[in-house]
This record gives structure tokens, sequence and C-alpha cells, in this order.
């Protein structure tokens, strides 16, 4: 991974491989309000609280 997860944020592309989705899956949760991003320079991240919440709980299957 880059340096951006470091930073507490993650880069789309970041975001799609940690939600094991396609980078389309994470900009259509962008557009429709599910995963709120920040500007970094000229570019769009997602902050890593964002991330955390739709990640599944470790051993439970379902999503925060």
């Amino acid at each position: 991974m880059s340096r951006a997860g470091s930073s507490g944020v993650f880069s789309i592309e970041e975001a799609a491989w940690l939600l094991g989705v396609d980078k389309s899956e994470v900009s259509r949760l962008i557009r429709v309000g599910l995963l709120p991003t920040i500007r970094r320079r000229s570019r769009l991240v997602v902050p890593t609280h964002a991330l955390v919440r739709l990640l599944p709980v470790a051993g439970d299957g379902r999503a925060r």
C-alpha cells in the first residue's frame, strides 16, 4: 500500500482493495453518500474512520 493509509486516509484504489470490491463500487458508495471523502490536494481520499464502518467484523460476517 502507499503512504496514504499511514496518514489516516486511503485512496479510492486502496479502499476498494480493503473492501474486496471494484473501484467502481467504491465510486458508487461515494456517489450515493454511503462513503464520505475528503479532498487532499487535488484528489479524493477516504478517511479511515469512514472505511472502518464498512469493514466486516472479524468472525461475525456482518458489517458494522
